[in-house]
């Protein structure tokens, strides 16, 4: 094996891992580092595969701005130690068919992409976005109003959890 290939699955296995810790942490901001320690990793499997705007995209707005929205939001609300119930009896009964049919989905669509069925050709792939400019156009023109949507859903949401914090006099 050579080194790219030992650090993709170092990366993803961090990955892993820290989307496992942020599942399972009782403190909020213990989630929200696990949650940081996911997008890091993620930017460097962007970075093994050649997206670098991507990979520093991951960093400056997920890693950065969109954590310290959440670690502000966290603060805010006091949120404390997680209170552990039992399970529901959704996740009880629904959570163990859900997840097998979920591996059992994710083994067909495996299976059926490496028998050469549905092989991706380089003149499938759109050579709309082959670089920073031409990816900063369809970002700003073509799909602005999705990603003006987006930051708009954010201060919605940041809103909502400042008058869900509020308490009365």
């Amino acid at each position: 094996m050579n080194v790219p290939v030992i650090m993709f699955f170092a990366c993803a296995l961090l990955a892993v891992f820290g989307a496992v810790l942020l599942i399972l942490a009782k403190e909020p901001i213990h989630s929200a580092l696990a949650l940081i320690l996911v997008m890091a990793a993620l930017a460097v499997l962007y970075l093994l595969l050649g997206a670098e705007f991507i990979a520093a995209v991951q960093l400056i707005v997920y890693a950065g701005a969109i954590m310290v929205l959440f670690v502000f939001v966290i603060m805010l609300l006091n949120a404390g130690v997680e209170d552990r119930t039992n399970q529901s009896l959704m996740a009880k009964y629904l959570g163990l068919p859900l997840s097998g049919f979920l591996v059992l989905d994710l083994a067909w669509w495996i299976a059926r992409s490496t028998s050469g069925k549905a092989e991706l050709t380089a003149s499938a792939v759109p050579a709309q976005a082959s670089s920073t400019i031409e990816l900063s156009n369809l970002l700003f023109k073509q799909f602005l109003f999705p990603f003006e949507a987006t930051s708009i859903l954010i201060l919605i949401a940041m809103v909502g959890a400042v008058v869900l914090a509020r308490r009365d006099p």
